[in-house]
């Protein structure tokens, strides 16, 4: 078919985004905890809506998409001060928040459940610190070592409330859900 067009008559193209596409990815973590004195009495609970930092994000990349080596163990630990948590911050270098070691042993397992609907978590067995002397913390962090300062720091927060004060002869459950979901 033959069209034909005017002289002065304007035509033009445009693209429009399709829907789904370009929308993007969001990597999210929520932790709850809960501050036991050493009687088993709930003293307080928060939560943390976490920073997923830049390693985090380049070792979700690299092991799903690149072949990159999985990291089977991963480690809950807990920070001083008033995190201001940074997407560049690393085991070894980060502003506003030193790590709190005043507990038995070294950081603490995280233990998962396995994967279900985008979402994975320690609900099952959550990360369990035995205080030994009084303390204030600030947040939590999740790191692929048991101790020092190499390894992939995979996320950080501070709690919703402020620093918490610890004494000794408490404990502190500490469970995280991560959840991945398109960006809305």
């Amino acid at each position: 078919m033959e069209e034909k067009h005017l002289m002065g008559e304007r035509f033009g193209a445009s693209v429009r985004k399709g829907g789904g596409l370009g929308d993007g990815f969001g990597v999210r973590g929520r932790w709850e905890v809960v501050c036991r004195d050493k009687d088993g009495n709930i003293k307080w609970t928060d939560h943390i809506d976490n920073l997923v930092t830049n390693a985090g994000l380049d070792y979700l990349l690299d092991v799903g998409l690149s072949a990159g080596t999985q990291v089977t163990s991963w480690f809950v630990g807990l920070t001083s001060g008033t995190p201001t948590p940074s997407a560049a911050d690393t085991l070894a270098s980060h502003a506003g928040w030193t790590e709190v070691t005043d507990y038995t042993g070294n950081r603490k397992a995280w233990t998962d459940g396995g994967v279900s609907n985008q979402s994975v978590s320690n609900s099952g067995s959550a990360a369990v610190f035995e205080i030994d002397g009084a303390v204030t913390i600030g947040g939590a962090f999740l790191a692929s070592a048991a101790t020092g300062t190499t390894g992939t720091l995979y996320a950080v927060g501070a709690f919703s409330g402020g620093n918490k004060t610890l004494g000794s002869g408490d404990s502190l459950s500490v469970t995280a859900t991560f959840t991945a979901a398109a960006a809305s």
